[in-house]
């Protein structure tokens, strides 16, 4: 199981890093154009590409056994530290107050972001069938 917990700190570290640099350019480039509810729906699915192929070589790499508890090990554990993390950027980089972070949520491209990041966590687990471990 130790290597399902490692698998999860590099997955969330691997995909967290691409989030914030695609982050910076929706924000940047896109949002001002698009909108937020276009600018994350145009996001949303290169970032789950990339979760899919980020997962598969990190299950390969560190060898994360072909079964369901150490695949929820991994996909949880990385949305729970991705959950923290957006939280603590939120708070703490941006000045949102726990309400206001929690509350966009409810709207639109909060409620698609969350959804993606659910998808995010359950990656390792759809894999399943796909690798060998």
């Amino acid at each position: 199981m130790r290597g399902a917990w490692t698998a999860a700190a590099c997955y969330f570290a691997a995909v967290f890093a691409l989030g914030f640099a695609l982050g910076t350019v929706r924000v940047l480039l896109l949002l001002p154009v698009l909108g937020e509810g276009l600018a994350v729906l145009l996001e949303l699915p290169i970032m789950l590409a990339f979760s899919w192929w980020i997962a598969g070589r990190i299950i390969a790499w560190l060898d994360v056994a072909p079964a369901v508890l150490p695949r929820i090990i991994m996909g949880g554990g990385a949305f729970a530290l991705l959950m923290l993390a957006e939280l603590m950027l939120a708070t703490q980089g941006f000045g949102r107050s726990l309400t206001e972070h929690f509350a966009h949520y409810l709207t639109l491209p909060g409620a698609v972001g969350l959804a993606g990041q659910g998808v995010f966590g359950a990656i390792p687990l759809l894999r399943l069938g796909r690798d060998r471990g």
